[in-house]
């Protein structure tokens, strides 16, 4: 049976500067997705661990949480590949624009109250 999890990771992302293009903070939670399903655009279920990307911007800190739902036995698992997708730094979307990050470190978080009703949704009670 899934349960629901969080996992906070930390990114420095520049905002665009110097005629730049602003990076996509969307692309951090594609390059997640891309990790745990194989592509950023799939049919649902998630197949490893459905999840939601939260990023939140302060200058050029990006704060992400992640919550996802999966068997206990998964959890380390899918932790090690958010964590793996983000060292990345980098993706590229299908514009063909690329957006760059450095990433900080990663690791669980705790479910909040105002969430379990969403990490229910993501396990599929």
């Amino acid at each position: 049976m899934k349960s629901g999890y969080v996992h906070l990771a930390t990114v420095i992302m520049e905002p665009n500067g110097g005629g730049m293009p602003a990076p996509d903070i969307a692309a951090l939670g594609a390059a997640v997705t891309r990790e745990l399903c194989g592509s950023w655009d799939h049919e649902p279920p998630c197949p490893l661990a459905p999840h939601h990307t939260r990023p939140e911007r302060d200058g050029d800190t990006v704060t992400l949480r992640i919550i996802f739902a999966t068997e206990p036995w998964n959890e380390a698992l899918v932790r090690s590949r958010i964590d793996s997708a983000l060292r990345q730094g980098s993706l590229t979307g299908p514009d063909g624009g690329t957006s760059r990050w450095v990433f900080l470190g990663g690791g669980p978080g705790v479910l909040d109250p105002s969430e379990a009703e969403h990490a229910g949704r993501l396990a599929g009670g």
